[in-house]
């Protein structure tokens, strides 16, 4: 079976060369039950001052608040991606809607960017979290506290 192709998960920037992009690659350890549902992703930052590539696991559980709080990101409102494993993301809108975009990796860099996204780039996010779901499903469920076992749903 060949694995699917990468899903961007998030993908802002403006027209002077700030993005920032959090690509799903796969997942962590397919096949074992305890790592199957993690997924790999890489942290591509560009801007004048930087241009880096970050790794990120991701659980399902991840993808949940990013849904939540991205989609609810409003002037003055923040949103954290990741931070439990390492690498964190956190973006904060400012009231002319630009984003403050704080990127730490405690093991490597910090850095701070602003973007002045699209419009639309919150609608967008909704969508190519959708195609995430739909390619790497949960396929793992939790029977209790570190037991787990494959759901019914496993596409195999």
């Amino acid at each position: 079976m060949t694995e699917p192709a990468p899903v961007n998960l998030i993908d802002v920037g403006d027209p002077d060369g700030n993005r920032c992009v959090v690509r799903v690659t796969g997942r962590y350890q397919p096949g074992v039950l305890t790592g199957h549902d993690v997924l790999r992703a890489d942290v591509l930052i560009s801007a004048s001052f930087a241009d880096a590539r970050l790794e990120l696991s991701m659980v399902q559980r991840d993808l949940d608040i990013s849904q939540h709080d991205l989609t609810q990101l409003a002037p003055g409102k923040g949103a954290t991606i990741g931070g439990a494993r390492g690498l964190s993301l956190s973006f904060f809108m400012h009231e002319d809607r630009t984003l403050s975009l704080t990127v730490e990796d405690p093991d490597r860099m910090s850095l701070a960017l602003a973007i002045g996204p699209q419009e639309t780039w919150i609608q967008d996010h909704r969508q190519r979290l959708d195609r995430v779901r739909e390619t790497w499903p949960s396929e793992v469920v939790e029977t209790a506290p570190m037991s787990y076992e494959w759901s019914s749903h496993r596409r195999g």
